[in-house]
């Protein structure tokens, strides 16, 4: 993996590291970290792995799109519209390169939207799920009523009834990940546990939810 300039002081930002505090935790000299993110000299991929060693022992994990963000062992978090989307890419990836069930539970379309941007989400994820579709399994549940399938190319949707649906708390499980999506008018924070356990257990739960519970939808 590669990581840029920006995605190296935004970590030290993070842990309001100096240079030099960044230097003695990877053996460098401090002018080959100031040349390194001032884009005057090109690291080597032994470099990058000191660089990203040094920051994974210290919380810190890069993400796809220039993203930065701390980590706490087997959970990530992500928040607002960068992070969702840095989420959202992460479940892209795991559903092209480790396929299978994929169940999104209680899912309100209208956040996706919100928080995602219709442009990004129609013209740049969507697309991207659609082409890969026969490498998974994507089942969806939301409000009873709630026609607006946003993703219904590369997934399939039940209503799950209203008097048991929370529009401000989604769950997702992906690969061997379970997510828990929580929805606040002025924010989003998703919190993401890697523990195959866990998401294998979620998925169990939700298939016999969705035999016994959701609702096909009808006109």
């Amino acid at each position: 993996m590669l990581i840029s300039a920006d995605q190296i002081r935004a970590a030290r930002a993070l842990k309001n590291w100096s240079q030099s505090d960044l230097a003695e935790r990877t053996g460098m000299a401090v002018p080959s970290i100031a040349n390194i993110e001032l884009g005057k000299q090109k690291p080597s991929a032994q470099t990058i792995a000191k660089i990203m060693e040094a920051f994974a022992l210290a919380g810190i994990k890069f993400t796809s799109g220039d993203g930065v963000q701390k980590s706490y062992g087997d959970i990530s978090v992500h928040e607002g519209t960068e992070g969702f989307r840095n989420f959202m890419t992460d479940v892209y990836e795991t559903a092209r390169d480790v396929g299978g069930e994929i169940r999104l539970f209680n899912a309100t379309p209208a956040n996706w939207l919100k928080w995602l941007g219709e442009d990004w989400y129609f013209n740049f994820y969507a697309k991207r799920m659609q082409a890969i579709k026969d490498r998974f399994d994507f089942k969806i549940t939301v409000k009873e009523n709630d026609w607006d399938f946003i993703g219904k190319n590369y997934a399939e949707y039940r209503w799950f009834p209203e008097k048991l649906f929370s529009e401000d708390a989604s769950f997702y499980a992906y690969g061997d990940k379970l997510a828990f999506l929580d929805f606040k008018e002025t924010s989003v924070r998703i919190i993401v546990l890697h523990q195959k356990e866990f998401a294998a257990a979620f998925k169990a739960l939700f298939n016999c939810n969705w035999d016994s519970l959701s609702i096909i939808p009808h006109k």
